[in-house]
């Protein structure tokens, strides 16, 4: 890139999870992208069915199904990754960190070169249908709770059986378990200084015990497929530190299923390194919201839409 690579910008990638889907979504990318609608179409005749058109016309009740909405959610992220790689913006930065909110794990390990397409689409499937199913065994809730203290909220949740499943931003606490638990600890939490107390709209208890039966299904699909060592610095969920190793890759992507995730110490890693740009690509801005409260200083630029390839650099 010549005499422009000393004015590009060292970058993360940040990918969203579960929740971030809508209906309409890469739609536009689609009809704009030709590097888009080649991940839109690939994805169709691997899944076999109309994934396309769940996701630019749902509805939206059945693309927010677990099942669904995993694949769903990746793929138009990838797209939306194709298309600005392949678009005139992409030139500006130089990505350093990639790095997604639980199933966004899956997305950050195919742009880092790590996990092809294929084989992240078929496991993300899965993983969605083995989540949906040990939701059906063991049905539950989660619950965002702000305001309440970090040893106050263990200390709840150890009394009526919840347990911590996210850890996203200062002053927020995700917690997951049994839905008449999860009820109970939001009656309770206001006495112990929760400002709020919301319930997600999930169809299980993620991130919880309760999923260890969809973790040991997914365990034999992901040992089955090739990781290569990550070519961009890749931070685990579980355990907020870059992982180049492919097998403690795949352990982590396993524990992960059934236990909490740090995204907020994992921003804290990424931003420690000196990063202070993050491209969020793919539906939504929930990561964006997540890092202006994690660290203000943050520049977070979105991706989602053919109109954001042609934004300025600066957010």
């Amino acid at each position: 890139m010549g005499s422009d690579s000393n004015r590009m910008v060292d970058t993360a990638y940040i990918f969203p999870g579960q929740g971030a889907q809508f209906v309409g979504m890469g739609k536009d990318l689609y009809e704009n992208s030709p590097a888009a609608r080649e991940v839109i179409d690939k994805a169709n005749s691997i899944l076999k069915f109309d994934l396309k058109k769940l996701c630019f016309e749902g509805p939206q009740e059945e693309l927010s199904t677990t099942s669904n909405s995993q694949p769903a959610i990746l793929t138009i992220s990838i797209a939306a990754l194709r298309a600005f790689e392949s678009s005139p913006l992409a030139s500006q930065y130089a990505p350093k960190f990639s790095l997604g909110l639980s199933l966004g794990e899956y997305t950050a390990l195919v742009a880092a070169g790590s996990i092809s397409f294929e084989d992240a689409l078929v496991l993300v499937r899965k993983r969605g249908e083995f989540m949906e199913d040990a939701s059906r065994k063991n049905p539950g809730k989660m619950a965002c709770v702000i305001g309440m203290e970090m040893k106050a909220v263990e200390d709840l949740c150890k009394g009526i059986g919840c347990e911590i499943a996210n850890l996203n931003c200062p002053g927020q606490v995700v917690i997951s378990g049994k839905a008449n638990n999860v009820e109970l600890f939001a009656s309770l939490a206001k006495e112990k200084g929760a400002k709020r107390v919301l319930m997600l709209d999930v169809s299980g208890p993620f991130h919880s015990s309760l999923m260890t039966h969809a973790r040991d299904k997914l365990k034999d699909y992901i040992d089955k497929v090739q990781f290569l060592p990550p070519k961009l610095s890749f931070v685990s969920n579980v355990d907020a530190k870059v992982q180049t190793d492919p097998g403690i890759i795949k352990e982590n992507l396993i524990t992960q299923v059934n236990s909490k995730t740090l995204w907020e110490e994992s921003i804290k890693v990424v931003s420690l390194s000196g990063i202070k740009n993050y491209i969020e690509i793919g539906p939504g801005q929930v990561l964006k919201g997540l890092l202006k409260k994690i660290d203000p200083k943050l520049e977070v630029k979105n991706i989602g839409a053919s109109q954001d390839l042609t934004a300025p650099v600066t957010a």
